[in-house]
This record gives C-alpha cells, structure tokens and sequence, in this order.
C-alpha cells in the first residue's frame, strides 16, 4: 500500500462492554478518514450492535454467550465480591476471593475460545476473510481470539490495549522490575517498603501462575489444533507491530517502555458540549455552590439499597445540587438537591464549569475524562484495576478513595467535603490537567497515524524486538552468568592447585636440602 492509505481495509476484534467505548470511537474516526473497518461480534453483544453506519460486522453464534457480554453478568459478580469482602480481612475470605475470581476468568476464556473454534474451524469464513485482503488487524488482546486469527491470515497487528490475559500489557512486551513497577492487583506505588516488594513480587507470580494454567490453556489448546507443532501461543501475543497503549504518564508511574509501544491514554477525552436545557437548568440552579456529578458506570446498579441509602443521606445534607446516574432500586434518604438519571453526558457535565467534584468507581475511561477537565474525584472502587487507577490519583492529590463495604453517611460526607473545600484537590488535577493537554498532537490522532502507518508499511517489524523468543534463562542471561561462574571457578581451582604444586615443590626441595 502505498503512502496514501485512504481506502484501506481493517479488521477489528473488539472487546465488549467499557472497552468497546473506546474502541467504537477509534472506528468512527478510521471510517471518517475512508478506511473500510468489519468487526468481529458475537450474536449476544449488547454494546456491539449488528448493523452501524462505520462499519459492517461479522456475527458468530457461539454455543454459549461469554459471560461479559450478559447485562447481569458484572451486577451478580460485584454482588457476590462485596459480601466476601464485608468478611473482612482473614486467609478465608482471600481464598474465597481468589477463587471466585478465578472460576469466572477460566469461564470467560473457555466461552472466549469458542469464538475461536467457530471462526478457524470454518474453512469457508476464513477464505472469506482470506480474500477479503484486510491490510490490518485492529484487536483488544483482554480477549486474545484475534490474535490467533490474524496470524492464521498473516496480517499485521495492532493492539488497542492496556490489559491482557496476564494482567498490565507492559509485563509482556517491555522489561517490567518489580521493585518499582506495581503488577496488575497490587494496589501499591512505585515508592515500595522492602513489605510492599514482597507483596508486589507475590502479585507477579499469582499472575503468571494464573496465566499458565487457569487462561493459558484454552489459547493453547486452539494453537495445538490449527496452527503448526513449533507456533507458541504466547508467542504470537507477543508479537504484535503495534500497541496502542491506554497510558498517560501523567496518570501511570514512569517504567522502562519499548520502541512499538505508543501512549494514546484517554485519546477518548473531548472539549464538552452544551448540556440539554433540562440539565442546564439544573445546574444553574445550584448557584454558587455548584454541582456533584456520580457515575459508578456500568455496575452501579449492583450497590445494595442499604449503600446508596447512605450515599443519598449524605447527598442530602450538602449545599451542592447532586447529579446521579442510578439505573438500579431507588434509595431511601434522597434529598430535594439530588437528581438521579438512567444516563447522563459525562464528557459534558465534567467540562461544566459548575462541576465541583466528581464520584467515580475508578473506571479509566472515567479517570481519564476527569483528568481532560481538571475535576477531583471522591472514589468508590469496586471491582478490578479500580483501585489502582484511584491509588495514581490519591498519590497525586488529586482523588479521595473510600472503601465501599465501609461506607456510611458520616465518612462519605466527610470525603466529599474534604474534596470540595481542600482546594489542594482541586489544583493537583488541573496540574493533571494541563500536563496531559500539552502534547503535539491529540491521543486519538497520534493511535490513528500508528494504524495508518502499519498499513503503509505491511507491519512494523522493526520497532519489534525478538526477544520474547527467547528462553527465559537467556533472556535473563542466566547461561552467560553460569559460563562466566563456571570460568570464575576454574580459575580459582586451577590457581588453588598452582599454589598447592608450587608449596609441594618447596617442601620436596626443602627436604631434600635437609637430608
């Protein structure tokens, strides 16, 4: 293809629900610039819609609907997380956890890998494919299924990414030291206590434990059927031209990176448009005190009654009129000043110059938006990176986190006046703020240039290293230090004997001299 990739034809294996936000908007703007995008969905998508005006789709049926794309799917598993950790810290509720946790993530990858099945084993669709002559695929690995399938085609690759099977993409693709770099699950800084290390390399090898032998095996078992004897699954993970990754440095802590990995962190973020008049008018009306804005996203309406009554009775003693996107059970202690809405136009409310404070689950796309308008948050995490990403901001002063299965009227107040009225919030997110807007170009400018690119140029093979290929014992030069040891020794042992012969030789003459 030639420097003009007008007209270029992608390929995209998308990832449902929060993920597919992101993921949508990046289309749009490939369709807007004449590229012809086809998304991979399965027929029980509810983000993912069959037909669309930016793209065409390809619609699989698959035995058993993977469990993300159920509605109900994350409410019953935050409902079931909640009451394991209102038992508090003990070895019990850990295991509990854990296990929970890892049942649901082999299930997801079990139904994911189906997706496989029904794509490589159908010989017909992969000619299609085959004959389609995409230039590119566009992929989120969370879901690694078209990884496999672009490989099977052999077309370049780029990610739009910051998870993987394992956890953070980083570990897979750049070096990663554990001293300073927090793993996926460790809620910690990269200023770790020699206990917090430990924690810290715990979490690492959970991870890859739980890679290798809970995720890894459906991926496995589908390269082992259609792909060569010698084809490694993770290699093939590993070797993508491209990665878009979802990374400010603004927001994560500084780490060793790799030339093919780009930052396009909250390349969603947009200057806000005006409000409808409803709204508008609601906010107007909260004077000079100004407005709240909550979103919980998609799993706010899995909070049992009894939390967000108490979220509703400190609502009702603030000035500050309270905007609430709550689709679940209407909670008791409402006060006149709280609106609650089944949606509501977060880009647009955080833009607002009368939003004063914002209370989110910690969610990226969430973070990233307050980030964009400068607009501190009261956090509430519940499920997954959420915490971390609640943690980069603590840190940065810019974000109060409380823990939901401890929450009451009296300290979520307290929390949210703390944010309201410490102006020092306020400021370390406008820091934030225009630390992340001063850059050459937008986000979503700079993951469509790295597209486009991929496609000039049939891949991107040179930003690529090979070292993934390695064994794990060369990678880390185990071998060359055992050489060198083993040298070392010899040395040492043929020096010992030297002094050894040379001190018998002495003795022998010695005696001689004596006899």
């Amino acid at each position: 293809m030639g420097p003009n990739v007008q007209g270029g034809k992608i390929l995209v294996f998308p990832v449902d629900g929060s993920h597919w936000v992101n993921m949508d908007l990046m289309i749009q703007n490939l369709h807007a610039r004449g590229h012809e995008v086809t998304v991979v969905r399965t027929a029980t998508s509810w983000y993912i819609k069959r037909e669309a005006t930016h793209y065409r789709s390809i619609t699989v049926t698959l035995p058993k609907a993977i469990s993300i794309e159920e509605q109900d799917f994350f409410v019953n598993f935050l409902v079931k997380m909640l009451q394991i950790q209102k038992e508090g810290p003990s070895l019990m509720a850990f295991l509990s956890f854990q296990w929970e946790m890892l049942t649901t993530l082999s299930n997801i990858h079990l139904q994911a890998s189906q997706l496989g099945v029904e794509l490589l084993g159908n010989k017909a669709l992969m000619q299609d494919l085959q004959d389609a002559q995409y230039d590119v695929v566009l992929l989120d690995p969370g879901l690694p299924v078209g990884v496999l399938v672009a490989h099977k085609l052999k077309l370049p690759t780029v990610y739009n990414v910051r998870w993987i099977t394992s956890g953070e993409g980083h570990f897979v693709v750049a070096p990663s030291p554990v001293s300073y770099v927090p793993t996926a699950g460790c809620a910690v800084t990269d200023k770790m206590t020699f206990s917090q290390r430990v924690k810290n390399m715990f979490h690492y090898f959970l991870n890859i434990a739980i890679d290798r032998f809970i995720v890894s095996p459906h991926y496995d078992r589908l390269v082992e059927r259609y792909f060569e004897p010698d084809v490694n699954f993770y290699h093939l993970l590993q070797a993508a031209d491209i990665w878009l990754m979802r990374v400010d440095f603004v927001f994560e802590f500084p780490r060793p990176t790799m030339p093919n990995i780009v930052y396009v962190g909250g390349f969603q973020c947009k200057e806000s448009e005006p409000l409808v008049p409803e709204l508008e008018e609601f906010v107007q009306s909260s004077g000079e005190h100004g407005v709240i804005i909550m979103s919980l996203g998609t799993l706010v309406a899995g909070l049992p009654v009894e939390i967000t009554s108490e979220i509703a009775a400190a609502f009702a003693q603030l000035p500050q009129k309270v905007i609430w996107r709550h689709p679940g059970e209407r909670p008791v202690n409402l006060g006149n000043n709280t609106m609650l809405v089944k949606w509501l136009p977060q880009n647009d409310l955080l833009g607002h110059p009368k939003v004063k404070a914002f209370i989110s689950h910690g969610g990226t796309n969430s973070v990233y938006e307050a980030i964009y308008h400068g607009v501190p948050i009261i956090g509430l995490p519940l499920l997954f990176d959420q915490f971390e990403n609640l943690l980069r901001l603590e840190v940065r002063g810019a974000a109060k986190t409380l823990d939901v299965t401890k929450l009451t009227r009296l300290n979520f107040l307290e929390a949210t006046r703390e944010v309201l009225y410490n102006t020092s919030y306020r400021n370390s997110m406008e820091h934030l703020s225009r630390l992340h807007r001063d850059k050459p170009m937008h986000s979503l400018e700079t993951a469509i240039f790295w597209i486009e690119f991929v496609m000039r140029h049939q891949g991107a093979a040179h930003l690529r290293t090979e070292s993934y290929k390695m064994p794990w014992y060369s990678y880390h030069s185990l071998d060359v230090m055992l050489l060198l040891l083993a040298l070392l020794l010899i040395l040492a042992a043929m020096a010992v004997l030297s002094m050894y012969c040379l001190w018998f030789i002495l003795c022998r003459k010695r005696k001689d001299k004596q006899e």
